[in-house]
């Protein structure tokens, strides 16, 4: 088990093998994941904790707002963003191995 600092919060990968991986995603408040999406990675994720603010597709975005318990399926070429604007929030991620398979859209960190 590995903790990474993002700017926004942090993750916990509980697992990871050549199969698939397993982390917790926690967004602080009034923080946003990049919009992104992913050449290869597929990934569930599960509101643990909190609300999540997701926003999908090109622009005009379809925002969705997802209560802890809602689940969210991610394939890979999907853009996505994931956001706690009023309050934290935890999520479960499931996914095939390709952590580093992201391509930024946009971003409020100033990653590339």
């Amino acid at each position: 088990m590995r903790i990474v600092d993002k700017p926004w919060g942090h993750e916990t990968i509980w697992a990871e093998t050549d199969k698939y991986a397993g982390k917790l995603l926690t967004i602080n408040a009034g923080h946003k994941l990049s919009r992104q999406y992913h050449e290869f990675k597929e990934e569930t994720i599960y509101v643990l904790e909190g609300r999540l603010v997701l926003e999908t597709g090109h622009a005009p975005h379809q925002t969705l707002i997802l209560e802890a318990g809602s689940t969210y399926h991610v394939k890979p070429g999907h853009i996505h963003r994931f956001a706690a604007p009023s309050e934290g929030c935890t999520l479960i991620e499931v996914s095939t191995p390709e952590l580093e398979d992201v391509v930024r859209l946009e971003d409020e960190y100033d990653r590339s």
